[in-house]
Formats: structure tokens, C-alpha cells, sequence
């Protein structure tokens, strides 16, 4: 399968809102996460009239609060590095429920893990975190958005503190469109999507808690696997105050592990 279609089932799965093919998936926002599940599609049969269903029956869904999980650090895990590199042709778009970086169709960036390269789609933030400990959010957190050739989606997260400016996401909201749905494709920026992995880290022999859960927005789908970074990254005051001028509160709450445990190569 090649990266443009990589990026179109990337565009289908989590651009929710977007015109499709047949229909337009229904609005959803937020504000509004307690009932997903109950938004129909008046357009669709039974029982696709609810694509969202999952987000209300699911047993693997996320985020978590990680401190009620189960930590297990007895198995051997695969190695997972962060093969980044600089993308020339960035999108810096606008989704409708958040700021996000599309990567080039070109774009040669992957997740390693093991053996296997997960091809890196997007990235983008939500502001508070979504994973939380022990109820406590981070201001804000960074998922990179990966999905290989059979559709399989791994995401890996880094929450964000309060701390030091952060150039890289300060390039990012600066070119960012005001206008849900805006594109800027153009702007001749050139993005590294490891410079906001934490400095102090080895991209080629990460750290990681993993586990298995689902996508944070509609339509929550499952079989989605975390790789959670036990290591942060920092943005301004004034950048948080910028980023919530987006988006604010566009998080999801913690859901059940419903007998889930996390896995840890600490």
C-alpha cells in the first residue's frame, strides 16, 4: 500500500467530520463525549445509524489514568525507535477538534517496532492531557499518529509541562489556519517530528509503557496500540495560551482498563 493511500485511510479514520465517498460522518464535539455513542446517522441503516457505538461498549478504550493500572515489567518487549526525519512539505492543518501536522505523501519517518515500520500520518495536541495520573492532567499532549500497510494504528504519546518555550511548537501553531478545516500546505516550513520528542531521550531505543486501547475521538475505534513515553516534553505559558486559542478542554475523559494492565520496558 503506498503513503497516499496510507494518508487517505489516515484522513478517513480520523477526520471524522470530513465529506466521505457516500455521506458526511455526523458532528460531534467534546462537550458532548458522554453521549457519542447515541449520535446518529440519519443517512445509514440499522445499525450503522450509530457509528460511534463503540465509544459507549467498548472494553478497550482510551485514555486511562495510569495509576490505577497494573504495571507489568516481566515480559520482553519489542524495541521501538523513532526514525523521524525532516519533512520538507508539511501540512499544518486545522481538523475541527484540534492542531495537527500531516506529513508529506513522501515522507519516509516511521515508528520501528522490532522489525516492522509503522509509517508516521500525523501528529497533533490536545489541551489537557488525555492520559492523566491518578486523576491529575498535564496541561497538554502530543500524539504521533502511525499506521502501516494492513490499517494497524499505533500511537505514541508525550505529555507536555509547563516549562521552557518550545521552538518547534511555536513554528507550528504560527502557521496554523484559524478556520476549522484550514490547510496551509504551502508555507515552506520544514518539520522535524523528533525535535518535540523529550532532548534527553534515545529515539532509537525508547523507553515505553504500552498497551492496548482505542482512538481517543469518534469513532473510538479499537485495536489501537500505545506506546506512552514515561519522559516529558515543556511548553510556555504564553504557547498553552496559544494553543488553547485553537482548541481548549478538546480531551476525553479517562475510561475503564476493564482488566487491562500496562506493559513497561522500565
Amino acid at each position: 500500500m503506498n503513503t497516499k493511500i496510507l494518508r487517505n485511510l489516515a484522513s478517513t479514520i480520523f477526520i471524522c467530520y470530513a465529506t466521505l465517498a457516500v455521506s458526511a460522518s455526523p458532528h460531534w464535539s467534546h462537550d458532548e463525549q458522554s453521549t457519542w455513542w447515541a449520535i446518529q446517522d440519519t443517512t445509514q441503516p440499522v445499525p450503522l445509524n450509530y457509528p460511534f457505538g463503540e465509544c459507549g461498549i467498548g472494553k478497550h478504550q482510551s485514555p486511562i489514568d495510569l495509576a490505577t493500572a497494573t504495571i507489568n515489567d516481566s515480559k520482553n518487549l519489542n524495541k521501538v525507535a523513532a526514525l523521524y526525519d525532516t519533512d520538507t512539505t508539511p501540512t499544518f492543518f486545522n481538523s475541527g477538534h484540534g492542531v495537527q501536522v500531516n506529513t508529506s505523501e513522501n515522507y519516509a519517518g516511521a515508528l520501528m517496532i522490532g522489525e516492522e515500520a509503522f509509517p508516521l500520518i500525523q501528529f497533533h495536541f490536545h489541551e489537557p492531557s488525555e492520559h492523566v495520573v491518578a486523576g491529575k492532567n498535564f496541561p497538554a499532549e502530543l500524539h504521533y499518529v502511525h499506521i502501516n500497510e494492513d490499517g494497524r494504528i499505533i500511537v505514541l504519546a508525550v505529555a507536555i509541562d509547563m516549562g521552557e518555550e518550545n521552538p518547534i511548537l511555536g513554528t507550528i501553531l504560527d502557521n496554523m489556519p484559524h478556520d476549522e478545516g484550514g490547510q496551509n500546505s504551502d508555507s515552506g516550513i520544514q518539520i522535524n517530528p523528533a525535535q518535540l520528542l523529550p532532548a534527553d531521550l534515545d529515539a532509537t531505543n525508547l523507553e515505553y509503557y504500552t498497551l492496548a486501547g482505542s482512538l481517543t475521538t469518534p469513532p473510538c475505534s479499537e485495536g489501537v496500540q500505545w506506546y506512552l513515553l514515561p519522559k516529558i516534553i515543556t511548553i510556555s505559558a504564553a504557547q498553552l495560551e496559544q494553543l488553547k486559542g485553537f482548541y481548549s478542554n478538546n480531551a476525553r475523559t479517562p475510561q475503564g482498563l476493564n482488566g487491562r494492565s500496562l506493559l513497561s520496558t522500565q
